[in-house]
């Protein structure tokens, strides 16, 4: 399946280099040089945004706002921006994985193979009650986890958070929406609990915890489930 990538850029030799490996790997692309020009751009079918967030007219997190309001489209930020504050903010407000830059055209391209499945996917996905990855799979109805056909005891706290990342899978989660969700927005941003409770869950589903091959640590931004 052909998949259409608006490439939101205002540096020519970035936009080129993000192109051409499109191109090379057989994906259909268009390209904005700016928020406004962005916005403009999806009037027209766009499965997959790949975002700048140091654009000429607005910040990138704007046009990220602006889609979440009506769609639930991949969005690839791709920013100078290292702090973990910015990619927090990103990630919060609607992104769905962050790279820095430099990146390589190889690491990009799997981020946007690993989206583009999750289009795939996603309609099925809300619909059944059964999510695998790989060696895991978890039953929404009947609140039940498993690795390798065996069931996997979960504390009630453990199953909220584990059914969080398969909800996600493949995206980035930050600490702040864990928390939210798992005790609340008046709890704060103390991720003592979190980090406990994670460290429980790993023991449980990771065959090495101190090696996790499920949930990885996005440092100082949240967590991963994932998929390959």
């Amino acid at each position: 399946m052909s998949y259409k990538v608006l490439v939101v850029e205002d540096d020519v030799q970035i936009r080129s280099f993000i192109c051409f490996a499109l191109k090379a790997e057989g994906f259909e692309y268009i390209t904005a040089g700016s928020a406004t020009e962005a916005l403009e751009k999806l009037s027209e079918k766009v499965d997959l945004l790949v975002l700048d967030l140091g654009l000429p007219d607005f910040d990138g997190k704007e046009v990220i706002r602006r889609i979440r309001e009506w769609s639930h489209m991949p969005i690839i930020v791709v920013s100078a921006r290292d702090r973990e504050e910015e990619k927090i903010a990103a990630l919060d407000t609607g992104a769905d994985d962050y790279l820095t830059k430099p990146f390589s055209a190889s690491e990009l391209m799997a981020r946007i193979r690993v989206a583009c499945r999750h289009i795939l996917l996603q309609p099925d996905q809300e619909a059944r009650a059964v999510i695998e990855v790989r060696d895991l799979k978890i039953n929404m109805d009947k609140r039940l986890v498993y690795r390798g056909g065996e069931e996997i005891h979960l504390t009630p706290m453990e199953y909220k958070l584990m059914s969080m990342l398969f909800r996600n899978i493949g995206k980035v989660i930050t600490t702040g929406s864990i928390i939210g969700e798992l005790w609340g927005s008046g709890y704060g941003s103390d991720t003592q609990a979190l980090r406990a409770l994670m460290a429980g869950l790993r023991r449980k589903i990771e065959i090495n915890p101190a090696k996790p091959e499920y949930i990885k640590t996005e440092i100082g931004v949240g967590y991963r489930l994932l998929d390959e």
